[in-house]
């Protein structure tokens, strides 16, 4: 902002040039006039106007600024929506990754994605609200979905391996043939899950709400950690398998 001041009148000519060499007269008249423009320029109401004016122009534009934001974040949720959808379907991540932990980091539901078949491997969603999901056949290796919502979720075939599930809830969620060799599934909800012919070889089920899953058979278990009592001999009973693997 500029500070403007009123300025005291300058010398006459004859004032200001007295004592003055005929050499230096074309720069002191240059000076002396320039001194004179200063002089009334300072007492111009207009400019003082035209000042406050350009800072009211500021103050407007920040105010514009702030009262657009939540278009600006409509419009950015739209355009992260848009890659995802259009990406349906198809394999790799087509910035899937990027639109998804966006829009997660704004809180923004995640009810009903369909990521089937996509690379996503090492994606940080915790929190996320997944509920009806379509993660079938998609890769979630060292993914972070630690407090998700993975209700009714889709996740058969999915590749989950050294996956982050602690404390999410998958009730209802399909995992028929998932792989989560080394996930953390502490303190998960598995009520009614089906892990039907699912690799949980070395996972963590420290806490894990077991009781009430809905189909082991054909799962897996060896080496399991931390398991709840009774857990190892139940999943047994109702058709686990216990095998160590090539990759052990």
């Amino acid at each position: 902002m500029l500070v403007r001041e009123l300025r005291a009148r300058p010398h006459s000519w004859s004032q200001y040039t007295a004592n003055s060499s005929l050499w230096v007269l074309p720069f002191h008249a240059l000076e002396w006039v320039l001194q004179w423009s200063a002089y009334y320029l300072s007492r111009w109401a207009l400019l003082e106007v035209l000042e406050y004016l350009s800072v009211l122009s500021v103050l407007i534009g920040v105010i514009f600024y702030f009262s657009e934001a939540g278009d600006r974040r409509k419009q950015k949720h739209y355009q992260a929506w848009q890659v995802i959808n259009t990406a349906q379907g198809k394999g790799g991540s087509g910035g899937r990754i990027e639109a998804l932990q966006e829009l997660n980091m704004d809180h923004e539901p995640l009810v009903g994605v369909d990521a089937s078949g996509a690379f996503l491997q090492g994606i940080q969603l915790r929190g996320a609200n997944l509920l009806r999901s379509n993660l079938e056949a998609a890769d979630l290796r060292d993914s972070h979905l630690d407090g998700c919502n993975l209700e009714f979720a889709d996740l058969k075939s999915a590749n989950l391996r050294q996956a982050n599930l602690s404390a999410a809830k998958l009730q209802g969620a399909d995992l028929q043939d998932a792989d989560l060799v080394n996930a953390n599934l502490r303190g998960a909800d598995l009520r009614g899950v089906s892990l039907v012919n699912a690799d949980l070889r070395n996972v963590d089920l420290q806490g894990v709400r077991w009781e009430d899953i809905k189909s082991i058979r054909n799962a897996n278990i060896h080496g399991v950690r931390n398991a709840p009592a009774g857990f190892e001999a139940w999943a047994m009973l109702h058709n686990a398998v216990s095998v160590a693997g090539d990759d052990q």
